[in-house]
């Protein structure tokens, strides 16, 4: 695949997850297949390429392309500052991650324990949305400032919406972390803006 092409499609990935965060903590909404999607791209660690992460069709990733078209597009009153804020934590912990091999090596074995309890349980089970919350809150909240999920108090509290939120965060760590293997950068959206939003609205048509 293209590089700008893969880097479009996991920065998309992390907008995507930004975006059912946002739905899912005001509204306490996602179904099975949102949240499905996302969690087995926790689980695939070797892909043959970045699109097999998400189930080898764009068309998985179409919330995500939309929603980055909508917030590096140049149309101001369709951006969502919540969302961004949610994206560029994603992107820092990830930087903040990288920076220890130690917890890299941690998070790699915690989701192993993961695969393995996948032969006795669904991925979008509360075994497993619990296990998988349980890393992103051991190994990637410390690593620095916690994301801040803003949303309705009621459904905050619930601890299946927690875990869910957790796990959606999780997979924003693990497309971060695509994002830098493909070769993505901070500079890459400064300075390669409209060629990311014209690459996901290419793809967008492909759909």
């Amino acid at each position: 695949m293209q590089p700008l092409i893969e880097q479009t499609l996991t920065l998309a990935a992390i907008c995507q997850v930004s975006h059912y965060v946002q739905r899912l903590s005001r509204h306490g909404q996602i179904n099975d297949d949102e949240l499905t999607l996302l969690l087995k791209s926790i689980m695939v660690t070797s892909p043959e390429n970045t699109l097999e992460v998400y189930g080898g069709e764009y068309a998985n990733i179409k919330v995500g392309l939309e929603t980055l078209s909508l917030h590096l597009g140049n149309n101001a009153k369709q951006k969502d500052p919540e969302i961004t804020r949610y994206v560029v934590s994603l992107l820092s912990l990830e930087r903040r991650l990288n920076k220890h091999p130690k917890k890299l090596q941690e998070l790699g074995e915690r989701i192993v324990q993961c695969q393995r309890q996948l032969a006795h349980y669904d991925i979008n089970s509360e075994t497993l949305i619990s296990s998988i919350a349980s890393i992103y809150s051991d190994i990637i909240s410390p690593l620095g400032t916690p994301i801040q999920v803003a949303g309705n108090p009621e459904i905050l509290k619930q601890s299946i919406n927690q875990h869910k939120i957790r796990s959606l965060l999780l997979a924003g760590i693990r497309s971060a972390v695509l994002w830098r293997q493909v070769g993505g950068k901070r500079r890459t959206i400064l300075f390669s803006r409209a060629k990311i939003v014209n690459c996901a609205q290419d793809l967008l048509k492909r759909i």
